[in-house]
């Protein structure tokens, strides 16, 4: 199945809805998918959110929120190999062994969560403004310590994740030996829907699924990678997580960023003139096959407030 949160005409609340040809079938205002999750009733209220919805809107035209608005956390990892290699080059640096022994992740900030049609702010101060194109996990079953093996029983749905990053201010805070930080706070664009893992069955592949991820600036194609060139897998990553903790139903856990899924990349190989960075004005548009596509317009950001 896929879901969807979105903001209704009708009365201008949040619902929750189920996405059946096109139709947001529409559950009444308070359910969550979050709420929903947590609840275990996840399949019940999809059956009766397609026979007795509460209302039937168009997907297209609706004012879309992320899937799940303030997640509990969100975990983003680096599990593509070769974004981590010439991402790591532009920095500076190199990939350090530890990468290929275990997986490694940072927690970005619940509360920076933007919908897939929301306007995107600079990060303030920053002049290296950038797109990370990704997809995501959600946690439908909380668990300790995940064996690989039962990771997948855990997942709710994916869906795409930008990870929109100030790689000035990421590259300054990072010599310190934390963060990142301000690099990362500024939003994080999850959607437009949830997908159940039973939809993308038929792409299956050894590691991922077989599905084409680009990204648009402007119209013009800057950036084109597949799932299924994943280094870490998402039963690993959830394997990882879950590590003497506990991962709760909404969690998010992010997949990094594809090859070429960036314009650090992407500058580092072809120069700075060929992928600028973004600035208020350009457009965004970023497609997964089977997760559909986030639009997002870069504006200006806040000055800078001095310490």
């Amino acid at each position: 199945m896929r879901w969807a949160s979105y903001t209704s005409e009708r009365d201008g609340l949040e619902h929750v809805a189920v996405v059946v040809d096109g139709a947001l079938h529409g559950m009444p205002a308070g359910a969550t998918l979050r709420g929903l999750l947590e609840s275990g009733g996840l399949d019940a209220a999809t059956r009766s959110a397609i026979d007795s919805p509460w209302e039937v809107a168009s997907l297209d035209g609706a004012r879309l929120l992320a899937p799940e608005s303030v997640p509990p956390s969100i975990r983003d990892f680096m599990s593509f190999e070769n974004h981590v290699v010439t991402s790591m080059a532009a920095l500076g640096s190199t990939v350090d062994p530890v990468w290929y022994e275990q997986p490694v992740f940072y927690f970005t900030n619940p509360a920076a969560v933007v919908g897939p049609r929301d306007d995107i702010p600079v990060s303030p101060g920053s002049q290296q403004f950038d797109f990370e194109l990704e997809v995501a996990a959600v946690i439908g079953e909380g668990g300790s310590d995940i064996a690989p093996a039962d990771a997948e029983r855990h997942i709710a749905g994916y869906t795409i994740l930008c990870d929109w990053s100030a790689r000035d201010l990421q590259e300054k805070e990072m010599r310190v030996g934390l963060g990142p930080a301000k690099g990362k706070d500024t939003a994080t664009t999850l959607g437009p829907l949830l997908v159940s893992p039973d939809e993308l069955e038929p792409y299956r592949t050894d590691r991922g699924f077989d599905l084409g991820m680009t990204v648009e600036v402007n119209g013009r194609r800057y950036s084109e990678g597949n799932w299924s060139s994943i280094y870490w897998t998402f039963p690993q990553m959830i394997a990882y997580a879950s590590r003497g903790t506990t991962l709760r139903p909404g969690d998010v856990i992010g997949s990094g960023t594809v090859g070429t899924g960036c314009i650090l990349e992407l500058s580092r190989v072809h120069g700075h003139d060929a992928f600028p960075w973004l600035v208020p004005g350009d457009v965004v548009r970023i497609d997964v096959d089977q997760l559909g596509t986030i639009e997002s317009a870069i504006v200006a950001g806040q000055p800078v407030i001095d310490l």
